[in-house]
């Protein structure tokens, strides 16, 4: 199969296309022909050599497509099906995949809108989780309009809660139609966000990491209320909790997705779509940071 793959740290152009043997699932797990795969800020960092420091190393962790081989003890999906999820081996952006945690795409999806799903709605379900988020809460998004944080304005609307997010003004409208209150970034954000909400709020998440923790723990009255996902250095200063993946994955998510998708109370915009063989410049638009939605390669 071909697939996306570097063999030495750096920018964009380490990243080349080559041909690896076909991988094969093993028990619980299903093989999927890739149709699709998601790009997030996690492939870059990784390529850049901030994460796994071991060469050579191929990429992607979520990916979308049609079952064409299944491992042993696997009963709930059947050869051609299409099935969406997470490849913990890290080598979704290839033509075959194998994936550990799957559910059924919703039919409303096609494959690219579903490769868009996993990594969003599983760290923003297990940032919402880690913070209680339920029914009455009211929750402060910081960075509210990219992919993880509109997942986590919708998701978090669903269960009941009162959002607001904060985003550029050219975002608000669009931070309106999840169901936020939205909010400028910058400085004058706890005035702001006291204008909206004049007692504070029960919880902040932070998705942005831009350095206002200072702020979403005044607003949310204490460092116990407020989760991060992006800024490691601000959590240990100031002793909020941060989110990682390695401590346990809400693949919980998968599942429950597909009925808020269907009742239209979910979406996740692709931004743009790539061929597999422009992973690199997939990458630089990542790395440029001013997207709306996904990027997802499309492969097949």
């Amino acid at each position: 199969m071909k697939a996306a793959r570097y063999s030495r740290f750096g920018g964009p152009e380490v990243l080349e296309i080559v041909d690896l043997p076909d991988p094969h699932p093993g028990p619980g797990q299903v093989r999927i022909a890739v149709r699709a795969a998601g790009v997030n800020p996690s492939d870059w960092k990784k390529r850049e050599g901030q994460m796994e420091q071991d060469l050579p190393q191929t990429m992607g962790y979520e990916a979308a497509g049609v079952v064409d081989r299944v491992g042993e003890g696997v009963a709930d999906v059947a050869l051609g099906g299409r099935v969406f999820g997470f490849c913990v081996e890290g080598a979704a952006q290839a033509e075959l995949a194998v994936l550990s945690y799957y559910a059924p795409i919703p039919p409303s999806l096609d494959f690219a809108g579903a490769a868009a799903l996993p990594a969003a709605i599983e760290t923003a379900t297990r940032a919402l989780d880690q913070l209680g988020v339920r029914s009455g809460s009211t929750l402060l998004v910081n960075g509210a309009s990219g992919s993880v944080g509109s997942a986590a304005v919708q998701l978090a609307v669903a269960r009941g809660a009162r959002v607001t997010g904060t985003a550029s003004p050219a975002n608000h409208e669009y931070l309106r139609s999840l169901g936020a209150e939205p909010v400028a970034y910058g400085q004058g954000l706890v005035e702001r966000v006291r204008a909206l909400a004049p007692g504070g709020v029960d919880l902040a998440l932070d998705v942005a990491g831009s350095g206002v923790l200072p702020e979403l723990i005044e607003l949310a009255g204490g460092p116990g209320h407020v989760v991060t996902i992006a800024d490691f250095a601000g959590a240990q200063e100031h002793g909020v909790t941060f989110s990682r993946g390695d401590t346990g994955r809400a693949v919980h998510a998968l599942a429950g997705i597909g009925a808020l998708v269907e009742a239209g109370r979910f979406s996740l915009p692709v931004a743009r779509t790539f061929p597999l063989a422009e992973v690199a410049e997939a990458h630089r638009v990542s790395e440029d940071g001013h997207v709306r939605g996904k990027l997802v390669l499309l492969v097949g």
